[in-house]
């Protein structure tokens, strides 16, 4: 490892895991390993059959979905009422939420969906450049064959605020709101920022060329080859006045080492909660990017009242 500053290599390691939503921030790409479970390592009496419904209460089930061509696995706590899903940051799989699920079920007694995206977890490897409609497709496809089409509430954290984005313009009368965890929102977006945070990226992604198949790294690689075209469009996307949205910020945010590229991030948050109505801004005090670690509490309260306000 080079001897960089702390704070640019605080910057840099922020920069290549949220712009390039590939790796969980703080998480260095070369040197660190992944511990999530193999995608070939999918129960085989998992089924793409079954809906929540089945299984008992609090118990998480497995299921394979088929889109595509390839398989994703869908996690579900089964519950009654509202469902509540789990989306994670770049590079994490389902089991970033391990230590919430079980609470959330426990307070709501909604059934709670966790998954994992393609080439992360138990899913299926996707090659070729990231694309954001094949992210969107996965769930609306792992939805569906479970049998989820209203009454959701999507929580999404870093990256997976883009799939958000494009999966509640596609599917606004399946959600009754959304909760975004330090999410990419279209504000930040701008061609200065994209331009900054390639810039910045470039070593972190040179460095995952050195072992492209740890799965970190495949994502942080392949999310690369599509960014610049990926977060231009992006940076149009317009949230729907229809989905009511929670915006928790981080006080930290994932550019603590650069003021100017945290206030940029504040600013993008700021601006996506003024520009439509239902919207509200939280900031997670002391926390750094990854809120759901650091203020656990203020995220589960978040989810709830989300929750109970749409039902």
């Amino acid at each position: 490892m080079s001897r960089t500053p702390p704070a640019r290599r605080s910057v840099n390691r922020a920069l290549s895991a949220l712009a390039l939503t590939a790796l969980a921030v703080g998480t260095a790409t070369a040197c660190g390993g992944h511990d999530s479970a193999s995608p070939h390592a999918a129960s085989p009496s998992a089924t793409s059959s079954a809906s929540p419904g089945t299984g008992k209460a609090g118990e998480t089930q497995l299921h394979m979905i088929d889109n595509g061509g390839h398989r994703l696995a869908f996690h579900v706590v089964r519950g009654h009422g509202s469902v509540i899903v789990l989306d994670s940051g770049g590079g994490e799989d389902s089991s970033y939420w391990k230590d919430l699920v079980p609470r959330l079920h426990a307070a709501t007694g909604a059934t709670v969906i966790t998954y994992d995206r393609a080439g992360l977890g138990r899913s299926d490897v996707v090659p070729g450049p990231w694309k954001v409609a094949s992210a969107v497709s996965d769930l609306e496809a792992g939805l569906r064959q479970l049998g989820v089409t209203k009454d959701v509430t999507l929580v999404s954290h870093s990256q997976a605020g883009e799939i958000a984005t494009y999966f509640a313009q596609d599917n606004p009368r399946m959600l009754s709101g959304a909760v975004l965890v330090d999410a990419n929102l279209p504000p930040l977006f701008t061609d200065e920022e994209i331009a900054r945070l390639v810039a910045f990226s470039g070593p972190q992604v040179e460095a995952a060329k050195n072992a492209p198949d740890e799965p970190r790294n495949r994502q942080l690689i392949s999310t690369a080859q599509s960014f610049v075209a990926t977060n231009k469009a992006y940076h149009k996307a317009v949230w729907p006045s229809a989905v009511p949205a929670t915006v928790i910020v981080s006080e930290k945010t994932p550019f603590d080492g650069s003021p100017e590229d945290a206030q940029r991030w504040r600013d993008a948050a700021a601006s996506f909660v003024q520009d439509g109505p239902d919207r509200t801004l939280v900031t997670a005090k002391g926390s750094s990017h990854d809120v759901p670690k650091d203020r656990p509490e203020l995220v589960l309260k978040e989810i709830e009242r989300m929750a109970a306000a749409q039902h």
